[in-house]
């Protein structure tokens, strides 16, 4: 990350190990907050946090549009009653034709591969950018089980980054950087909920520690405010309704007890294995997918439709519940809980897990509304036993599922209770039990990611 720097310049302030680093001593963050340079840095942010917002807003449109038209309208107009039980496959079929030639052809491969969860990877070049709008709109479009917020961060940081290049040829590549940053703040401003969880999860993976934190973090968050206005202006102006994350009407719940902290260790174990087993389908799948995208992506599609057909054959229930993010199912999971039976969510979970797991090997998109629905019909599923009330048993599987998919603790915590309303402070205390054993566990359970290689070490290589 970068921040401005005394001398109107900019500073590096990569997390604890910056500050004293070989670059010399730390800058002062007062010093920096009271420059000039920060506070253009600032201005620059708010600017731009208004088209970036802007265009994540009609991005979110344009997939929501482009889901229904395939899913619905197309199989009416060409004559069926509804949607056919077989309609899944043609169309992830399709999906991954498009998603292999984006990937195979065009600059920027889609952008990055999801299996691995987030990491901060630098907002992308200009040119990049169509080939990562266009492999999201055809993976989340077209039924893939990814959700939009892995794009929406890579483009709204090219596009700030690419209208600095465009204002002053000659900017410093930190403040492009920092701007950058700002720009995926706005972009995922109100996807979560709330500007401060989307702006919390990129604090969070940035990894940015120390008394620096708040001086390099606080464009960003000037962008996240800034774009929840514009999302809910265009919303009113609009009339095409919101695109963000809300739980509404679940039943109260009054106080955590003893039984349901023991459900809470319980489930950060359950979702621990469950969760590490799909991540490790989709490294599994990469590599494979990768050497053959042209053959290999429209057979992942082929995959994923088929566990739809098979979960809607098998239960009588929307193979929509398996596609898709599950962003827009979500409340209605939790708020028609009685509607299913255990049996149903069993098969919902195996479907949709294995369904997730080929979309995170293939796909462009981003882990987290597959992880947070799963996580919540895991809950639900295990609410059938006594002592488990609902709502915290979809509050726990929330948590200890997005822990064990990002590796992001405290962004799991804030998912599962924020989104919950008035339930949230209540499960607070029942959420940190299960995503800390999930986090815990499942270190145990996934492989350990690969060293990073240093320039001593890869030097010291024959």
């Amino acid at each position: 990350m970068a921040v401005a720097g005394r001398g109107g310049g900019l500073v590096m302030a990569d997390g604890p190990s910056a500050p004293g680093g070989p670059s010399g001593p730390a800058p002062d963050p007062f010093a920096l907050l009271r420059s000039r340079s920060y506070v253009g840095l600032l201005v620059l942010a708010a600017v731009l946090g208004v088209p970036v917002s802007a265009a994540a807003y009609f991005f979110l449109q344009l997939s929501a549009h482009l889901q229904r038209w395939v899913f619905t309208d197309l199989p009416s107009g060409l004559g069926f009653d509804g949607e056919p039980r077989w309609w899944p496959a043609p169309v992830l079929l399709v999906a991954g034709v498009l998603v292999g030639l984006i990937v195979r052809f065009l600059p920027g491969a889609g952008g990055e591969s999801p299996a691995a969860g987030f990491h901060p990877h630098g907002a992308p070049s200009p040119v990049d950018l169509p080939s990562i709008a266009l492999a999201a709109l055809a993976t989340l479009g077209l039924g893939a089980v990814l959700g939009p917020e892995g794009p929406l961060i890579a483009l709204g940081g090219g596009l700030a980054a690419w209208a600095v290049r465009l204002a002053k040829r000659d900017a410093p590549a930190q403040a492009i950087a920092v701007v950058g940053a700002a720009g995926s703040f706005a972009a995922v401003s109100t996807l979560l909920g709330s500007p401060l969880l989307g702006a919390f999860l990129l604090m969070e993976v940035s990894g940015v520690g120390g008394t620096m934190a708040s001086v390099v973090l606080v464009p960003g968050l000037l962008a996240a405010g800034v774009g929840s206005l514009i999302f809910v202006g265009l919303d009113s102006l609009t009339g095409l309704g919101p695109i963000s994350l809300a739980i509404p009407n679940l039943p109260g719940f009054a106080r955590p007890d003893i039984a349901q902290f023991g459900w809470a260790l319980v489930i950060g174990v359950l979702a621990a294995f469950f969760g590490s087993g799909i991540r490790r389908l989709a490294l599994a799948l990469r590599p494979r997918v990768e050497r053959r995208v042209l053959v290999a992506t429209p057979l992942a599609g082929l995959v994923v439709g088929g566990l739809a057909i098979v979960y809607a054959v098998g239960t009588g229930r929307g193979s929509s519940e398996v596609l898709f993010s599950g962003q827009d199912a979500l409340g209605p999971l939790l708020t028609h809980s009685a509607d299913y039976t255990a049996g149903t969510l069993v098969v919902l979970l195996v479907c949709k897990g294995l369904a997730y797991g080929v979309s995170l090997g293939g796909f462009r998109g981003g882990p987290i509304f597959p992880a947070m629905f799963l996580g919540a019909a895991g809950g639900m599923a295990l609410s059938h036993l006594p002592g488990l009330p609902v709502v915290p048993a979809a509050a726990m599987g929330i948590g200890a599922m997005c822990v064990t998919m990002l590796r992001l603790p405290m962004t799991s915590v804030l998912l599962a209770t924020l989104l919950l309303l008035s339930d949230g402070l209540a499960v607070t205390p029942l959420v940190i039990v299960a995503v800390v054993v999930a986090f815990v566990v499942s270190a145990y359970v996934l492989p350990a990611p690969p060293a990073p290689t240093t320039p001593e070490k890869a030097a010291a290589k024959p």
